[in-house]
């Protein structure tokens, strides 16, 4: 037991209760389950807890969608995330819903303190709102023109194409994403928490180690600008609760989402009998840590301490922020089959493959980490496999064969093992600041330490010689106690094998053990596969397969256009054959003034009038040279209003671009208007 056990409550961000999880959110969840079996393995009193973020306006949109309430979704999606975890045997002490009485509780005397202290402004506000919906759009469900640089297509908070952010009524011909009408601007009231108030004290937080130096220098630029005003509110309908005395008007779901952490807590505390006040107050003098993805740094550095400090609640003592994850050095991929859902992972390999590998490349630094599936097999293969298991199994087939499963009373080699328990610091403090990548090398350099001290006496060569049992005994005994060293060490991160390996040694696994002698151990049973490549391919395979499966169908018939998810690429048949394909004559062809690669292209498709598209084929034709040439378009596109006018389709082309681009003709005897089939 640790002389002085700390008091520690840790979180992950909250999953959102909308879709599946996949393995670039376990790589944030994998991460904190290691730290906290780390803490309690030391003795520590540490909780870990999460839970679903369940409201929203798209969680109210899908459920819509799906013909069911928020309710069934939210439950429905709870039990697949719970089992997910499970299966990568991430131990929450608990885990709970936002949509929780617990959480209404708290979101509401959170906001009822920081209005009696006058931290809540209300203003009108002008936003965009859906005519067809009948509702008001959030930021994400505008598309438009990017004011700054006018690109096409951008969401109403930001511009994927020159990174400016704006408000969605900045936007230039600005369209909703439900339906595809022009918004209108409506005003309403809004409630605002004024950060204003806080900056100082966020500022003092920030500096004082509660932040990572790259967290800290992004804070400092929004400190510079000055913090504006936040807005808390939303308007009806809306999924989540609803702000008291104010009928109509719900919380944000990023108001209430932080305090999910509070709520799942004092689900545990209810059923633990813990107290909540000695590790929520505001003189608490437990640990809180928070370890979040570094695109919420915003929420979590700014919006969560300042509500807590106003509300009279204690502050994080750390956020623990990580990177992204790439795969094979990209963007996860749905054609590519590398937009790998935990499920479909599960399905093909061993999950503490994944957590080895996770840790292995984990420094405590906010740094995007990439799994390279060639690296994955090799390293989990030459690690956990070559090294360490292969301990385990080069020795205890002799004991238990020829000495009756019992180990020699003596270490022949007690140097050796002091010198595996003398790196019990170096790799604590690696596992203390997240830095496990450098845990796991110490870890490493132990076991080919260990694999060179077996080679040396090779106890296969002493089992054939008469007259060397003891030799053979004391070997194997010792080889064994440096294995069992080395699970102890690795035991946060292999917790599966932890267990097998202490049925194996018929005793718990401990930090820096006393060496076990003259004591009996189970039959050894093999506790690691090696990694196969068919079982990689199979794993993609599958992932291409049931990404395209699952594709969302478009909301409504009145929607723009095919409703995919805007990381997908991939959609299966069914969707595909909503695409209206047309043959379609070019009646004309003309330049466009001040654009570099349009042309304006009138087009027959068989109906009363023609239509127009602006198309990127400037390089490839003269405009002369198209007119009569017949072509292939998407006739059911919605309409995009453009700086030179209205497009009304898209045409096809093939090649790689610029000067390479061919105008796809159909066969002789296509007429215009013909459906492509």
């Amino acid at each position: 037991m640790t002389p002085n056990p700390r008091k520690i409550l840790v979180t992950s961000a909250l999953p959102y209760a909308n879709g599946a999880i996949h393995i670039g959110h376990l790589v944030e969840y994998i991460q904190t389950d290691i730290w906290v079996r780390y803490q309690k393995l030391r003795g520590h009193e540490c909780y870990y807890v999460c839970a679903d973020d369940a409201h929203g306006t798209p969680i109210m949109l899908r459920a819509q969608q799906e013909q069911i309430t928020p309710e069934q979704l939210i439950g429905r999606v709870y039990q697949e995330h719970t089992a997910d975890f499970s299966g990568f045997a991430i131990q929450f002490d608990n885990y709970h819903s936002t949509h929780s009485p617990e959480n209404q509780h708290f979101a509401n005397l959170i906001y009822q303190r920081l209005n009696s202290k006058g931290y809540i402004l209300r203003k009108q506000i002008s936003q965009a709102y859906d005519p067809v919906k009948q509702m008001f759009l959030p930021d994400r469900f505008i598309r438009g023109e990017c004011p700054r640089c006018g690109a096409a297509d951008q969401y109403g908070d930001s511009c994927e194409v020159c990174g400016a952010t704006y408000a969605p009524t900045d936007l230039k011909n600005p369209r909703s994403a439900l339906s595809g009408a022009t918004p209108e601007e409506r005003e309403s009231e809004h409630f605002f928490v004024n950060l204003s108030d806080f900056q100082d004290m966020l500022s003092t937080w920030a500096n004082q180690g509660a932040l990572q130096e790259e967290v800290i220098n992004k804070l400092n630029e929004w400190f510079e600008t000055g913090l504006q005003p936040w807005d808390v509110s939303r308007d009806a309908p809306y999924f989540g609760f609803e702000i008291p005395d104010q009928p109509n008007k719900y919380f944000y779901v990023w108001l209430d989402a932080p305090i999910g952490y509070m709520a799942s807590f004092k689900n545990l505390c209810d059923k633990k009998g813990l107290d909540f006040d000695s590790f929520w107050g505001a003189d608490s003098d437990a640990e809180l840590y928070h370890f979040i993805g570094k695109d919420i740094i915003y929420f979590h550095a700014l919006f969560w301490p300042a509500m807590l400090t106003g509300a009279d609640f204690r502050k994080p003592t750390a956020l623990c922020v990580h990177g992204f994850l790439t795969v094979n050095g990209q963007k996860m991929s749905k054609s590519r089959g590398t937009f790998i859902m935990a499920r479909t992972y599960l399905e093909h390999l061993n999950p503490e493959y994944l957590r080895y590998y996770f840790a292995a490349k984990l420094n405590g630094k906010v740094e995007d980490i990439d799994l390279s599936l060639e690296d994955f097999q090799n390293r989990v293969n030459a690690d956990l496999v070559g090294k360490v298991v292969n301990i385990a199994s080069r020795c205890a087939g002799f004991i238990t064969k020829r000495f009756n499963s019992q180990l020699a009373a003596q270490l022949p080699d007690p140097e050796l093992y002091q010198q595996f328990l003398a790196r019990a610091d170096a790799i604590a403090e690696a596992y203390e600041v997240r830095d496990y990548a450098r845990g796991v090398r110490e870890i490493m350099a132990l076991a080919d330490r260990a694999n060179q001290y077996i080679d040396e006496y090779k106890p296969w060569v002493l089992a054939k010689e008469e007259g060397k049992d003891a030799e053979l005994q004391a070997v194997c005994t010792q080889g064994l106690n440096l294995f069992r060293v080395l699970l102890g060490y690795l035991a946060p991160i292999v917790p599966v094998m932890e267990e097998k390996v202490e049925q194996f040694f018929a005793c718990p696994l401990t930090w820096a053990p006393e060496p076990l002698l003259a004591h009996n151990i189970e039959k050894f049973t093999p506790l690691m596969q090696r990694v196969e490549r068919k079982d990689i391919d199979a794993m993609i395979d599958a992932s291409k397969d049931s990404l395209a499966a699952t594709m969302p169908a478009p909301e409504a018939a009145s929607a723009p256009a095919v409703a995919i998810d805007p990381i997908a690429d991939t959609i299966d048949y069914e969707l595909f054959s909503k695409v209206d394909l047309r043959i379609a004559e070019i009646v004309n062809a003309e330049h466009v003034d001040k654009a570099k690669k349009l042309l304006r292209l009138t087009l027959n498709i068989g109906e009363d009038k023609p239509r127009t598209v602006f198309a990127g084929i400037k390089e490839a034709y003269q405009p002369e040279d198209l007119i009569g040439r017949l072509t292939v378009m998407v006739a059911n596109l919605a309409p995009r209003q453009m700086p030179f006018g209205l497009s009304e389709g898209m045409v096809l082309a093939a090649g790689p671009g610029k000067k390479d681009l061919w105008i796809l003709s159909p066969d002789t005897g296509a007429q215009a208007g013909m459906r492509v089939k």
